[in-house]
This record gives structure tokens, C-alpha cells and sequence, in this order.
């Protein structure tokens, strides 16, 4: 009987979300309808093209701002100045291969250079302006934002899970940096679900030009589900963290590993007997991620680096003091990208995968100290980071609840019916 009624309640919420989602439609389709229709004007970057001759092309290897300006007749004095008074607005030094740029020409007879447009990347971009006084400036291009609702059921990784669908690598970065405190990534199961909520950008409504942050997120794992919202807890600091549904900060002290998604290889283990020397017992003190070569390994926490060097059967190697308390070690480094004294930032790239050193395969051995000794960094309970201030959380609550009803009404991909059972009782209750 319990279980029938556990299969009714998800019937109603399914309904429910049905019944939401076709209202939200019709509104959409009765603003469509009503939404005034609007001629468009031939602008870009700002300039009425119609008022120029447009060339556009992109930068070729032994192009140059100055040669690109004599061909189209800019005398040189405007060439120096721009050189000379704009480098930190446009360092012509630093235009690059391969860039789009376009340049308005004047619809006389002459064709001069009046206006130099040089693409920086898909939003931003540096207007030169040749015409009278000569100036140059920043702008970014006008972007709209989309609003994007995903969900997956892993089946193998992560990534997998999200690229299947076509969805940017950097959604799976930024869901991974949420959760980095709270799930190895590593030990993820089959069957563990995701639902996502973040913004696309778009240019022109069409050009696409990545994703930002995740606004909100549910993660099941292990049967353990984790809210995550983004919530600005800082004003003053424009500082935002993720918090769960009971306003609960899910940061950590310590990154739960330093590759974002390595496979734990070998264990913190004291007792672990190794073949090659005998089957004697040969502490291994460490937790090893494999990964490919060239990949990033992340300092776990904020910190200071006492070491960066290269050492016997440890190979190239970082370590870090965090506090009186921790300190970590990263070793068999293909490359350090730190030094001696640097001060390093939660998830900051300390240097690469590597195989120097006794190994017999790409991994980063991590180890962590505790008050001087090394302990096994899965077993520790890590120190949590404050939640979010009480006087603060009756806004929270408002601000996410819509948000939570959102991301419980995203349905997951249709996925193989395993349970037929199952499947026959929802059959018997919907008729």
C-alpha cells in the first residue's frame, strides 16, 4: 500500500508540473502574438554600416595595425599616435593571428580608413576611430541571456552525460566546482542523476557565446540528493556561494580531491603489501588519482607553497602550508606552475600530470598532513565553510523556493525501463 501511495504522490507532482509548464507556454504564445513587429536597422559595433564602405577579414600571419593602415591610406602621424597614446585601450602589439576585424571606409572616392573594429573574442571588441581627433575605446556587444533547464542520468561520467546532449564542457566545469566539496567526482555510480539551471549567452539571438554560472542545481548521488543554489551573500564583496536548501554553505575548508574528474587509483593504505618488493609491507601514505597526462591539478585550499621542487622517488612536486593545522603535497608533476612563496587560491592550477619519479602510470599522488602527520583524506571530517547568516536567510528562502519548484519539475531523459513491475503500475494508475 505504501508503495502505491509513493507512486501516486510522483503522479500528482508530475501532473502538477505538466499543468505548469503548459500555462507558462500559453502566456509565452499570447506575448508572441501581441509583440509588436520592429524593422531592423543596419548597425554593428555602433556605426551605421550603410554610411561606409565595409572591408572584413581576419588577421594573417605577418600582418601589422601600421601595415594594415597604410594600405587603406591613414597617414602615418594618426598610425603613431594610436601606437604611442592608446596601448593600454589597443596594444597593437598583441593583435593575433587568426582575429576579426573590420574596417569602415569612407564612400568617396578615396576609400580611407575611417573606423578600426578588432573582435578580442566573441563579446568584447576595440573600436579605433580615425575620423578628426583619433581615439580608441572598449565595448562588448549586446548579449542576451537564455535561460537553460538540463537534467542526465550517468551512465558512465559526467561529462558524458552532459556532451550526449550537446551541451557546453563548461557546464560540466561549472557543476563540477559546485559540488567539488561535497561529491568525488571520481566515485560517481551508475544511476546518479542531475538537473541544471544556467544562462546561455547569445549574440544577434543566434551566434552562440558560451554559458554562464549555474543558478541552481539537484545532485543524486549514492541515492543522497544536494540542492545547490547561488546566492550573494556579500553585497559589499559581490561574493556569491552555493547553499542547499536549508541555507547550509556547500564549500568546504578542502577541495574533496585536486583533479576535477581523476579516478581514484590507490588508497591512503598503511598495511599495503607491493609484489615488486617482495610482497613486504610498504606503507603508501598517499591517495592517487590517475588522469591523462597535461592535466590541471588543483590546490585544494587557500595557502602558501613551502616547496617546489623535484626529490628522489617523489619526482616534481608541490607542497602547501594552509594553516598551523594542514598542509598538502602534490607529487610525479609533468611541470610545476608555482614557486617557492607564491600564494595560492582554492582551485588555482599548481601544475600538471605527470609520470616523473617511481611510478608506473599518469597520476597525482595527494597527500595531507595534520597537525605534522599524514592522515587519509577521505576519512577526515573537513571544516565547513560558516553558512549563510541568519539575518540573511528569510530572503534566502524566498529567493530559492520558486527555483526548488522549478528544478523539481525537470524531467530526466527517457532512460531503458529496467523495472518492468514498475512500469505496469504506473501503466495501472494512469488509466
Amino acid at each position: 500500500m505504501h508503495k502505491y501511495w509513493g507512486l501516486f504522490l510522483v503522479l500528482i507532482l508530475t501532473f502538477s508540473c505538466k499543468e505548469k509548464a503548459a500555462t507558462e507556454q500559453q502566456i509565452q504564445k499570447t506575448e508572441l502574438a501581441i509583440a509588436p513587429i520592429v524593422k531592423p536597422i543596419k548597425r554593428h559595433f555602433g556605426f551605421n554600416l550603410d554610411d561606409f564602405t565595409v572591408k572584413m577579414d581576419t588577421i594573417r600571419r605577418g600582418d601589422s595595425f601600421g601595415e594594415l593602415m597604410l594600405q587603406h591610406k591613414v597617414d602615418y602621424p594618426k598610425i603613431a599616435r594610436i601606437t604611442e597614446d592608446f596601448k593600454d585601450t589597443f596594444d597593437v602589439r598583441r593583435i593575433r593571428v587568426g582575429k576579426p576585424y573590420m574596417i569602415l571606409k569612407s564612400r568617396d572616392t578615396s576609400e580611407t580608413a575611417q573606423v578600426f573594429i578588432y573582435e578580442n573574442d566573441v563579446i568584447n571588441y576595440t573600436v579605433v576611430d580615425l575620423r578628426d581627433t583619433v581615439r580608441a575605446y572598449k565595448e562588448k556587444k549586446q548579449v542576451k541571456f537564455v535561460e537553460r533547464e538540463v537534467s542526465g542520468v550517468i551512465n558512465s561520467n559526467l561529462s558524458e552525460a552532459l556532451l550526449e546532449q550537446g551541451i557546453d564542457y563548461m557546464v560540466t566545469h561549472n557543476l563540477a566546482n559546485v559540488y567539488a566539496w561535497t561529491i568525488d567526482f571520481s566515485m560517481l555510480q551508475k544511476g546518479d542523476k542531475f538537473k541544471v539551471i544556467y544562462k546561455e549567452k547569445y549574440i544577434n539571438d543566434s551566434i552562440y557565446a558560451g554559458s554562464e554560472g549555474i543558478d541552481a542545481a539537484y545532485f543524486e548521488h549514492n541515492g543522497k540528493p544536494v540542492y545547490a543554489f547561488a546566492y550573494e551573500n556579500d553585497s559589499l564583496k559581490s561574493i556569491v556561494d552555493y547553499f542547499d536548501e536549508s541555507a547550509n554553505n556547500l564549500r568546504r575548508t578542502f577541495l574533496r580531491m585536486p583533479v576535477e574528474f581523476g579516478r581514484l587509483s590507490s588508497r591512503y593504505n598503511l598495511k599495503r603489501r607491493i609484489r615488486y618488493y617482495g610482497n613486504k609491507i610498504r606503507p603508501h601514505k598517499g591517495t592517487d588519482y590517475a588522469a591523462p597526462i597535461g592535466t590541471p591539478i588543483l590546490a585544494t585550499a587557500d595557502g602558501t607553497v613551502t616547496e617546489s621542487t623535484r626529490r628522489g622517488g617523489n619526482g616534481k612536486y608541490v607542497k602547501i602550508r594552509h594553516n598551523g593545522t594542514y598542509s598538502t603535497q602534490y607529487l610525479h608533476m609533468k611541470k610545476q606552475n608555482v614557486k617557492r612563496g607564491d600564494f595560492v587560491r582554492q582551485g588555482d592550477v599548481i601544475g600538471w600530470i605527470g609520470m616523473t619519479g617511481n611510478t608506473s602510470g599518469p597520476h597525482v599522488c595527494y597527500r595531507f598532513w595534520k597537525d605534522g602527520r599524514q592522515v587519509d583524506p577521505l576519512r577526515e571530517e573537513l571544516p565547513k565553510a560558516e553558512p549563510l547568516a541568519e539575518t540573511l536567510q528569510p530572503a534566502y528562502f524566498n529567493y530559492i523556493a520558486p527555483l526548488k519548484d522549478q528544478l523539481d519539475c525537470i524531467a530526466y531523459p527517457p532512460q531503458p525501463v529496467e523495472d518492468e513491475l514498475l512500469a505496469g503500475e504506473l501503466s495501472a494508475l494512469t488509466e
